[in-house]
């Protein structure tokens, strides 16, 4: 195998395009001598409720936490249950059963990889409580054939920065949004952090108590909460950062529509698309081909970079393998998708090595 040449995400690149503009933002934090929420959270609630389109943004600990207390907030516990898609990450599951509920898993369509509109009515019974919808890859799932339901829809936006659907922003889709700033996101921190959003003030409200031991004034206590608070020194990272999300993701699209048109001819690699109306963040980039594991290893010895998003489904996954779940979509997936390099820092030279990576494999 040959050195790295084309790195899955460069997410160092982010620092040194904006470093004068990250330092300053930092150092503002610093010398402020406040550490915990505070202005600088504040602002960035503000902005970033602007950019989704919705009233509220609460700012949080993590993606898992933005999940969990949203369903916290939907009144959602033990003996109910919740639609989450077979074909996404674990944390979608795992924040379902870190209320006391269960997650229901439907199957994607295997077009577009998302839960759609029908399975979630087959899936509707009595103890169901709300709809999980994942934006995945960064592809907004269309949910306004899902409020036909009547039941609280939670977006899972953690991969969806920048994403619309009709020309609503993902976040501002459904009831409430819930949004991760890892450092691999298309809006990323420098750590964990994540965001709650809503039209709903009273949901607002009741993330802003959870996520603060339960608390709205000090040492007065309405519920087991959580320390889960955005820290002010990733606010203020994400405050520069937001400002160029629709640049770097105007640099993403690029990338997809390059590998579109120099991939597609090839019959045993299926490309992602972009359904109507929708407006694609791509946060990933992932193919599907019967040999993944043989092309992941040809472009690494080529020197590009993959990952699997994901290789185990929820269902199979030691957590939740004894609910013994047949969910074949998902297992297909996950055998055969692999992400190829989509970062905003890939730059044309990357993307042709990538090309020509994967056309030079021998199928």
């Amino acid at each position: 195998m040959i050195a790295t040449a084309v790195p899955f995400l460069d997410v160092g690149a982010g620092y040194r395009e904006l470093r004068d503009e990250i330092d300053a933002a930092q150092r503002r934090v610093m010398e402020s001598g406040y550490y915990i929420l505070g202005e600088e959270v504040e602002a960035f609630e503000r902005e970033w409720a602007a950019a989704v389109g919705t009233a509220h943004a609460v700012g949080v600990g993590n993606g898992l936490d933005a999940l969990s207390l949203s369903l916290r907030a939907l009144d959602i516990g033990p003996g109910h249950e919740v639609i989450v898609p077979s074909n996404t990450y674990i944390a979608t599951w795992l924040a379902v059963t870190a209320v006391g509920a269960t997650p229901v898993p439907v199957e994607p369509d295997p077009k577009t990889r998302l839960i759609d509109a029908a399975g979630v009515g087959d899936a509707i019974g009595p103890r169901t409580r709300a709809i999980l919808p994942v934006h995945l890859y960064g592809h907004p799932v269309d949910v306004a054939p899902m409020h036909q339901f009547g039941l609280p829809i939670l977006e899972d936006a953690a991969q969806a920065h920048g994403a619309a659907q009709d020309g609503v922003a993902a976040g501002a889709l459904g009831t409430i949004g819930a949004f991760s700033f890892y450092p691999g996101k298309n809006l990323g921190a420098y750590g964990d952090g994540g965001a709650v959003t809503t039209d709903d003030a009273e949901l607002a409200e009741r993330v802003r108590m959870l996520r603060n031991y339960g608390s709205r004034q000090k040492y007065v206590h309405e519920s087991f909460g959580l320390n889960s608070r955005l820290d002010p020194l990733h606010a203020a990272v994400l405050r520069v950062k937001l400002a160029w999300l629709e640049d770097w993701n105007a640099r993403r699209r690029d990338t997809a529509a390059f590998y579109a048109e120099h991939l597609s001819d090839l019959p045993w690699l299926q490309l992602p698309g972009t359904a109507a109306g929708a407006v694609h963040a791509w946060h990933l980039y992932a193919v599907l081909a019967d040999d993944r594991d043989a092309l992941a290893a040809h472009l690494a010895d080529a020197g590009v970079q993959t990952l699997v998003h994901y290789p185990i489904p929820p269902h199979l996954s030691a957590p939740y393998a004894d609910m013994g779940l047949d969910l074949p979509v998902a297992e297909h997936l996950a055998d055969r998708l692999l992400s190829l390099p989509i970062g905003p820092h890939l730059g044309a030279d990357g993307r042709a090595r990538v090309v020509e990576a994967v056309r030079s494999f021998p199928a």
